[in-house]
């Protein structure tokens, strides 16, 4: 193995790794000055990162069009696509990292937040975490791939249970431990039937594979189409989507909030990527998708939009459990798009003929410029969250020795947030035009997203096989996305209309009517707040963004015409 070529493409990864034991080492340091070091160690590292992916995604041309790199065994592909994704990825990440930085007087945590004297080890957790997005986003083998999503999701397991010190965070970090493992199972029961059906671990040797197998037949076999629907499965509970979606009310509540923002990414980011690498192996290798796989996508994402917006409008009582589901809804939106992607094959986008860019590419572009969107907004509103103080819970459980445990030190139910809109306008401000874009209210990057996810599985009706199918999952999503106003507003209206919740109430650990100033925190919610912003006014900021993620979605179809040319090549010399 040339080590050299294998640096090139993982030296983020790399960079992070090491960052992550450095951190594991500091936090053995039971110093004030150590857990002070750690969130700067961790937050610098992940500017640098963000910059330096940024100006290499870039490419020579500066618009984003990136040479593919690769190691000598060709098990990682950096191009467009993972560019994207790490950029991304770190850029979210500084804003994790600020949510999580220990302001308090001991450095053991801040409003919402209390990891004790890990602070070393948290922050090294949220970097290893992090690599595994960043592995998962190149990796061009089935094991690597896994290896990326179970490094993705191990450490938010330890992250939720350490969260806090109250008995909810440590039951939520079990559910989700255990859970957890039975979605590992899933996705290694499908890996090991893609494996054994193709005698292939690399995904585009496994496209080569499928495409000779197929034959005539231009279809997966039972057992292909098995471990493809178990995949599905698995990578399901990575998104929260029905059916593996359960866990998410229970885990959000659960995890202090800026763990709650960070697992509303991470996980959902390697889960999609993941799909989007198993669904881009059939679009590849057949001349057309199988019906019952495109019949599995499409319910998939029709009830994970309507549980998820369902299961929201009904929570009554905790903002985080509400945001937990939307984050369902959101991720039954994107399931949409890529299920137009798989409908829409040689389909060119009629907006644009002249560009010719392939309805597929724009549906792959939607998905990716939504999770961007979706982890910009939904950021800020945790954030806000945060910096607003809690009520005591009247009705809260005792201690052995009698005394009551201890309550979340930040707002985390809707009479927590009553009439604070008003006393404090800022946080207001933020949290209203969050909830708006999450919405997709225009003028947000929310509501661009949604057009960006819409506007692809409009064009893909042009499939005569799937035209009705089509037509009904933009009316249930555009249904879905009105719905989702319901409680969105809820929280907005909360804020500035409910002021029968008397002062008196707040946690006595804090002073009423004074905002919980935190400088980090604040930050990650003026950055969440004008990239939201930005992105819904500003048209230039917006295209280059979108044309970043046009960049990156392209990567398949340009793989699959020279995977197509090398399977030719190997028919013509078999035969």
């Amino acid at each position: 193995m040339n080590v050299s070529s294998l640096i090139n493409v993982l030296w983020p990864e790399l960079v992070l790794v090491i960052a992550a034991c450095i951190l594991f080492l500091i936090g053995a340091v039971p110093r004030l000055s150590a857990r002070r070091l750690a969130p700067v160690i961790a937050t610098a590292v992940l500017v640098g990162l963000f910059f330096s992916l940024w100006y290499h995604g870039a490419g020579a041309d500066g618009q984003g069009t990136q040479a593919t790199s690769t190691d000598s065994q060709k098990t990682l592909i950096v191009g467009g696509f993972a560019y994207y994704i790490k950029m991304i990825t770190a850029g979210l990440g500084i804003l994790f990292a600020l949510l999580a930085w220990p302001t308090n007087h001991q450095a053991t945590g801040n409003s919402a937040l209390d990891f004790a004297n890990d602070g070393g080890e948290f922050f090294g957790l949220m970097l290893l975490s992090l690599a595994g997005v960043f592995l998962v986003a190149g990796a061009n083998d089935i094991m690597l791939l896994f290896l990326g999503i179970e490094l993705a999701s191990i450490p938010t397991y330890i992250m939720v249970s350490i969260s806090r010190p109250l008995p909810i965070a440590q039951e939520a970090g079990v559910k989700y431990f255990f859970l957890g493992a039975m979605a590992a199972a899933l996705m290694l029961f499908g890996f090991s039937y893609l494996y054994g059906t193709t005698g292939q671990t690399k995904l585009d040797n496994i496209v080569q594979a499928i495409t000779i197998t197929a034959g005539g037949a231009g279809s997966l076999s039972t057992w292909q189409l098995l471990a493809v629907v178990m995949l599905l499965l698995g990578f399901a509970f990575k998104i929260a989507a029905v059916p593996l979606h359960t866990y998410a009310g229970d885990v959000y509540q659960g995890a202090a909030t800026p763990v709650t923002a960070f697992l509303a990414f991470v996980p959902k980011a390697s889960g999609f990527i993941a799909i989007i690498k198993i669904l881009s192996i059939v679009l590849l290798a057949l001349p057309q998708v199988p019906d019952v796989l495109f019949n599995l996508l499409w319910v998939l994402a029709i009830l994970t939009m309507i549980f998820g917006n369902a299961l929201a409008v009904t929570s009554q009582y905790n903002i985080k459990r509400v945001l937990a589901y939307s984050s369902v809804a959101h991720s039954g939106y994107m399931l949409a798009a890529l299920t137009a992607m798989l409908a829409a094959r040689g389909i060119v986008d009629p907006s644009n003929p002249g560009h010719g860019m392939q309805v597929a590419d724009l549906a792959l572009m939607g998905v990716l410029f939504y999770l961007c969107a979706y982890g910009i907004m939904n950021t800020g509103a945790f954030g806000v969250l945060m910096m607003l103080p809690s009520r005591t819970d009247a009705n809260a459980r005792l201690a052995a020795n009698g005394q009551p445990l201890p309550t979340a030190g930040s707002a985390e139910t809707f009479d927590d947030i009553a009439g604070q809109g008003r006393q404090y306008p800022a946080l207001g401000l933020a949290m209203m035009i969050c909830c708006l874009s999450l919405t997709g209210i225009p003028l947000t990057i929310g509501f661009l997203g949604k057009v960006l996810i819409v506007k692809p599985i409009w064009a893909a009706t042009a499939n005569a096989h799937y035209s009705s199918m089509l037509w009904w999952l933009v009316v249930i999503l555009v249904i879905n996305a009105a719905v989702s106003a319901g409680y969105y507003l809820k929280i907005v209206a909360y804020m500035y209309l409910r002021t029968d919740v008397p002062e008196t109430d707040f946690d006595p650990r804090r002073q009423p009517g004074r905002m919980y100033a935190s400088v980090p925190v604040s930050i990650a919610i003026v950055l969440s707040v004008v990239g939201t912003l930005f992105y819904g006014i500003y048209i230039p900021g917006a295209d280059a963004l979108s044309r970043r993620a046009g960049q990156a979605a392209s990567i398949f179809p340009h793989a699959g015409a020279e995977m197509t040319s090398q399977v030719q090549v190997s028919n013509r010399s078999g035969q």
